[in-house]
């Protein structure tokens, strides 16, 4: 019957067995001793002279002898372990590109005829126009239809700057206001401008006034749909800041 027992156990069971057969050994020799002492004793202890000095005897386990082959892998209890399983996951799906569906082919552009339509129509036609030589002049006026009138709009007047440039020197710390009388030109000047009022007067501030008409604009007043030429006006020029009242 073939021996069950595992190497590990084998070299177990061997310590054992020595370890047994070394305290047979000890304990054997140890009542051999007794015995011999015993014989001694029972003789005249002068003739051996001092008493014999006691043995002292240590017990140990030796140690288990070396092994050059590989511990065998103890078994352990209880029941196999499952077998892992791998998860794999599925797959990624295929998604197939959306076909579009290709536009309608356009229908060919009818290619232009260059003629003379054969009946007139209200729609804008391909045509070749005719060429000619011809020369005329002519100069004159009109009017268009309506009736009514409308006053002088002013466009543009001059700005703070023309204005200071204009100041008289003889007063700049002071204020001066000019109301002049002019005509409106169908070019929207003023012409044929003069002094109405100039507060104070005899400091330049009338002649800094008729230099600053030139930069007004108007509109000429209309008389049944045709602009008026000369119509008057009156403006009022203001140099530096009024005074507080």
């Amino acid at each position: 019957m073939p021996d069950a027992k595992t190497p590990h156990e084998r070299r177990r069971a061997r310590r054992r067995w020595r370890a047994f057969a070394v305290l047979v050994g000890v304990a054997s020799a140890e009542l051999g001793l007794a015995l011999l002492l015993g014989q001694v004793k029972g003789r005249a202890p002068e003739v051996l002279g001092t008493p014999p000095r006691p043995l002292e005897v240590v017990l140990y386990d030796p140690p288990p002898p070396i092994s050059l082959e590989p511990p065998a892998p103890e078994t352990g209890g209880g029941a196999p372990a499952a077998p892992s399983r791998i998860h794999t996951p599925p797959p990624p799906k295929q998604v197939r590109p959306v076909e579009l569906p290709a536009p309608p082919r356009p229908a060919p552009e009818p290619a232009p005829v260059v003629g003379v339509a054969p009946s007139s129509s209200p729609e804008p036609g391909f045509g070749q126009g005719g060429a000619g030589t011809g020369s005329g002049s002519g100069v004159g006026s009109g009017s268009g239809p309506g009736s009514g009138a409308t006053g002088p709009r002013l466009i543009t007047s001059p700005t703070l700057a023309q204005i200071r440039a204009n100041h008289p020197r003889q007063a700049r710390s002071r204020y001066g206001r000019v109301e002049l009388s002019c005509r409106i030109r169908l070019d929207s000047r003023l012409e044929a401008c003069r002094v109405v009022s100039e507060d104070p007067s005899g400091v330049g501030f009338g002649a800094g006034g008729l230099a600053v008409s030139s930069y007004f604009r108007f509109q000429p007043a209309t008389e049944n749909g045709r602009p008026v030429e000369g119509q008057p006006v009156t403006v009022g020029i203001d140099f530096g800041i009024p005074p507080r009242r």
